[in-house]
């Protein structure tokens, strides 16, 4: 009996070892079997996280009931739009925020406003066509941005926007729009960049951009005064680009001027002209360079300066500046003081003749002595070289003793005066001498 349990046992074991053995080899071929899957988890989304869908009928709808409530009185508007930037989403809605303000209501491409769309009678473009109400309206948006800092660059894009749907508005319109606008500019609630959308072509062909700039000049200058609308127009490169308000084939300094003689903009006129007369003194030096780096012969860069000259009316005063300008930029100057001075004597030695030709007067020898004057003042490696230089071209005849003795008794400039009238004294004291010398000899003579 023993011996039959022992034996089976051991048939129990081995059964078991080979199920065992068998069960891990399947296993492992299941694991071998098995891809990666993806498979997607939901997870709810925080009410904070979800992206609320752009709608600005009821922001319209908000902002036009309270206009319609604060009626004409714009300092009630003022407080309403100050007060509603806690509640409602401002930076969201910012572009229908101003169209409301403008326009009554929300605009379409082109400028025009959806009839199924709430909107309110309380605007600019229902206002009186008046300067004062339009001071007003500037001080609305000045005091809304004032207090939401954020909404600076939409007013600025929304200014840009309605420049080009001018033609969408009627004159009225276009007029209270403009006097805003360079309220705006003057007060620098906006930058001078937003006129570049009066150069669009749309507004251009039929006369609207210029005499839409006609109101807006003259309210900026009413505000500030002309220079201050040239720094401005400057400091975004828009003072050369006036003349894009007309159509190519009106682009000339003459129109402009008569265009804005005739409206009462003289100042905007001479403006333009000046710029014109920059930017050709500009070309002329350019062109001055080129032939002096070519090595062109004198004779003929005289003979182009003073055609040049008689077409744009350039006088030798001018002149000499830039001619000196010139000389002085064409060539690379050594950057140590003691051998500056040696290199540029024997620069100026071998262009006298070309400073000659354009200091016939004696005022244009005064402009020359200023202009050496600033020149080595301002490059301070030259400021040892100033005595020098005046000594090199008063014997080349290019400055006269009249023209150094009274550039040093009144008609210097500030910069290095001291330095440069000392300098100057032994000089100056020469020519005195020999001028006396000279009188005595004709009194014994005569």
């Amino acid at each position: 009996y023993y011996g039959s349990f022992a034996g089976a046992t051991r048939t129990s074991k081995a059964y078991v070892n080979v199920k065992l053995f068998s069960s891990r080899v399947s296993f492992m071929n299941n694991q071998k079997q098995q891809k990666p899957t993806l498979t997607g988890q939901r997870f709810k989304t925080r009410k904070r996280d979800e992206k609320e869908r752009f709608d600005p009928t009821q922001f319209q709808e908000s902002i036009v009931q309270g206009l319609n409530q604060t009626g004409s009185d714009l300092e009630a508007v003022a407080k309403f739009l100050d007060a509603s930037g806690a509640k409602l989403d401002y930076r969201r809605y910012a572009e229908t925020l101003f169209d409301i303000l403008v326009a009554g209501g929300m605009l379409a491409p082109g400028g025009s406003i959806s009839d199924d769309l709430t909107r309110t009678e309380f605007c600019l473009f229902t206002a009186q066509e008046d300067l004062e109400t339009m001071q007003a309206y500037a001080q609305v948006f000045n005091k809304l941005i004032r207090r939401y800092k954020y909404l600076e660059k939409g007013f600025e894009e929304e200014i840009k926007k309605l420049l080009l749907f001018l033609k969408g508005f009627t004159e009225s319109e276009r007029n209270k729009l403009a006097m805003l606008t360079g309220i705006l500019l003057a007060n620098g609630n906006i930058s001078a960049a937003v006129i570049g959308s009066l150069f669009n072509e749309n507004v251009v062909k039929e006369g609207v951009s210029a005499a839409f700039a006609v109101k807006l000049f003259k309210s900026w200058i009413y505000e500030r005064d002309i220079n201050a609308v040239a720094v401005a127009l400057r400091k975004v490169s828009m003072d050369n680009r006036l003349m894009e308000l007309f159509p190519a084939n009106k682009r000339s300094c003459e129109h402009f001027s008569k265009y804005f003689t005739d409206a009462g903009l003289k100042e905007l006129s001479d403006f333009a002209r000046n710029q014109e007369a920059i930017g050709s003194r500009k070309e002329l030096q350019k062109e001055l360079q080129e032939m002096m780096a070519r090595g062109d012969n004198f004779k003929d860069i005289i003979a182009y300066v003073r055609e040049e000259m008689k077409k744009t009316s350039i006088s030798e005063q001018l002149m000499i500046g830039i001619v000196w300008s010139s000389v002085m930029s064409c060539v690379e100057w050594n950057k140590k003081e003691e051998l500056v001075c040696e290199q540029s004597i024997k620069h100026l030695k071998q262009y006298s003749p070309l400073l000659k030709a354009f200091t016939s007067q004696g005022a244009s020898e005064i402009i020359l002595l200023v202009k050496i004057q600033e020149y080595c003042y301002d490059n301070i490696h030259f400021m040892k070289a100033f005595q020098k230089i005046v000594v090199l071209l008063y014997k080349a005849d290019v400055l006269s003793e009249e023209a150094i003795l009274k550039w040093y008794a009144e008609a210097h400039v500030a910069k290095g005066k001291s330095v440069f009238l000392e300098q100057m004294k032994k000089f100056v004291e020469w020519l005195k001498n020999a001028e006396e010398e000279s009188e005595s000899e004709d009194e014994e003579e005569n």
